[in-house]
């Protein structure tokens, strides 16, 4: 049960700390967005959540199907190198940031970060209850 419990807090610290290093190149991004020639930086989240607990670069590559009518679980191949963003409209001075889209995914990152630290006090406080016997 303990292991278990060390298990969840130990991916939701990984994603906390990945979450950090996504609010990071996104917040390079926006401090960029008016340098000329600069080409704005994506973080994928879920293909690094994915190498750090150690189930490869590719989403679902630990999923098992149950029934043999179930359809196979489709993947992409996803790089391992630096990501940079595709320009969604062109700029005369040759940056792709979109500070749209840079500010969409800064606020979605920051309420991600937020709910992982809530889970982690939740799982903390349920602990610490547990082991006080209360």
């Amino acid at each position: 049960m303990l292991a278990q419990m060390m298990k969840n807090l130990d991916f939701q610290g990984q994603a906390l700390v990945l979450r950090s290093q996504r609010q990071q190149v996104l917040a390079s991004n926006i401090a960029n967005a008016d340098t000329p020639g600069y080409v704005g930086r994506e973080f994928n989240f879920t293909q690094k959540l994915m190498e750090a607990i150690g189930q490869g670069a590719a989403p679902g590559a630990g999923v098992q199907s149950t029934h043999a009518a179930h359809m196979p679980m489709r993947t992409q191949g996803l790089s391992t190198q630096e990501l940079y963003a595709m320009p969604s409209q062109s700029s005369a001075d040759k940056n792709t940031v979109d500070m749209d889209r840079e500010r969409a995914s800064f606020s979605d990152n920051a309420l991600h970060y937020e709910a992982s630290l809530r889970f982690i006090n939740g799982q903390v406080r349920t602990l610490l209850s547990a082991i006080q016997g209360q």
